[in-house]
């Protein structure tokens, strides 16, 4: 009996094993909704030395399987975990991958990256040779994989195993590009013909993302925005040449939301649950946010903003900062939750000293918190420069947290924005300090009406963002890539 076609996912993390941010979400939850849609689904991922396996124990399923990089003996070994009747496998080098963070710490990214997921990427592809089956897809994601692309696109020519298989690649945030030293080209593996405008050289260097771009079948983004956007000069981040070349090959497909982990009913974070029918809940979850973080018991006659993200520029803590002053005196509280540069962090800090019980913060990030913010914030900042897809905006909707957002990327994809009809949030067109301070009074002023305020908590949680949805288009592109499922 043939086996069914099997779509492989490569990712560098994923939720709930391991996660720096929205890849892991994204990867724990489209495989998932695909194996549903009753797709043969299988995910592999490094095996970190910080991997949280919860109710899924993970056990060892192969040992010595041969890598060849840097040198021929080398070997990983492969473990296996049982993820609701799919197969995540786990790629195993200590020197590799047991580290305390992922790819970097607060002095810098981690010096031998490059090595680190040249290795993750050609274990990928000699694990999936040891299975026996050739994926029908090869579904990568973001420059940890992206050089997969280019051994897939030489192999295939040469090893009959390959010759059905096809690569997709999503770029989940264009930013971060594996760019490299060319040096470590020469010992990649690669064929020497892959050094080229149109292939992995990128300004003198090498770039496991442009590997991605350059020779897989289809390129997706993570939303119909960014998938616009990053053909432009302003937000293609030096790629747009070979991305507008590849547009043909380019498709921007929404993620979805995992509502079975992010949605206030029935929340095991949550002592107070409530739903779109029924939002007293979210006073006491207001109350308990209020109580976790000994803030002004005051505030809760006034709207608490709440903030939850990379403290960098990116995602626009620094505009927060700059309008903080003015922000509280709007007679508002603002709660922060995460980390990155330690000058936004300092930053912080001395703010928080300013404005005792106004203002609160939490350094670090933490799933439990994540979800007490969301539940018992009013108002939910994403000043994002640019934004991929977003997900936090999605659970705030989902939250009755109402977003203000820069219009960029999945954030306008996924928001309308007051006062159009329908109205879930409010965004502002550009990142600027300004325009955030002048939007957040605006959702003040409707907060003070309470009634139109609840019937736009009650339209945001009504919002539905579907992991079926976003897979269905994914099996559509898989085709066009030419697999056969």
């Amino acid at each position: 009996m043939a086996k069914r076609p099997l779509v492989l996912f490569a990712t560098s993390e994923m939720f709930p094993f391991s996660k720096t941010g929205g890849l892991a979400d994204v990867l724990g939850a489209l495989p998932l909704a695909l194996h549903r849609m009753g797709v043969n689904t299988a995910v592999v991922t490094p095996m970190y030395g910080r991997l949280s396996s919860g109710e899924w124990p993970v056990h060892l399923l192969h040992s010595g399987c041969l890598v060849g990089y840097p040198w021929a003996p080398v070997t990983c070994d492969v473990y296996m975990a049982d993820y609701y009747g799919m197969p995540v496998y786990f790629i195993d080098r200590a020197e590799y991958f047991d580290r305390r963070y992922h790819y970097c710490t607060h002095h810098g990214d981690y010096f031998d990256n490059c090595e680190r997921f040249l290795f993750f990427s050609r274990a990928v592809l000699e694990w999936a040779k040891h299975l026996g089956q050739p994926p029908a897809i090869l579904h990568l994601n973001d420059w940890q994989t992206g050089v997969a692309a280019a051994f897939l696109h030489y192999w295939r020519k040469k090893d009959f195993f390959w010759k059905e298989s096809r690569s997709v690649m999503t770029i989940h945030n264009l930013a971060f590009q594996g760019r490299f030293s060319n040096r470590l080209f020469e010992n990649s593996g690669l064929p020497t013909e892959a050094w080229q405008m149109d292939g992995v050289e990128f300004y003198g260097d090498f770039s496991l993302l442009k590997a991605g771009i350059a020779y897989a079948d289809a390129i997706t983004t993570v939303s119909p925005g960014y998938a616009e956007e990053i053909v432009t000069p302003e937000y293609g981040c030096g790629l747009e040449g070979i991305l507008s070349h590849r547009s043909h090959l380019l498709f921007g497909i929404l993620n979805g939301a995992d509502y079975d982990v992010w949605s206030p009913d029935g929340n095991r974070f949550l002592n107070c649950p409530y739903s779109h029918d029924s939002l007293e809940g979210k006073k006491d979850c207001k109350r308990n946010l209020l109580g976790a973080f000994d803030m002004d018991p005051a505030l809760m006659d006034r709207p608490l903003l709440g903030f939850i993200g990379r403290l960098r520029q990116q995602k626009g803590i620094d505009l927060v900062l700059d309008v903080m002053a003015k922000l509280m005196d709007l007679d508002v509280g603002v709660v922060v939750l995460g980390e990155g540069n330690p000058e936004f962090e300092q930053r912080l800090s001395e703010l928080v000293g300013e404005y005792p019980g106004r203002l609160r913060a939490h350094i670090g990030y933490t799933e439990e918190l994540a979800h007490v913010i969301q539940a018992g914030a009013d108002i939910f900042l994403m000043p994002s420069r640019y934004e991929p897809c977003g997900l936090t905006q999605m659970y705030a909707l989902r939250f009755g947290t109402i977003p203000v957002a820069t219009a960029v990327g999945g954030l306008k994809d996924t928001i309308i924005p007051y006062p159009k009809p329908g109205s879930t949030g409010f965004t502002f067109a550009r990142p600027d300090a300004d325009l955030l301070a002048e939007t957040v009074g605006r959702a003040v002023a409707v907060w003070d009406k309470s009634q139109q305020w609840r019937a736009m908590c009650q339209r945001a949680m009504a919002t539905e963002f579907s992991w079926d949805t976003a897979a269905k288009r994914y099996l559509d592109v898989y085709r066009l890539a030419g697999a056969t499922l």
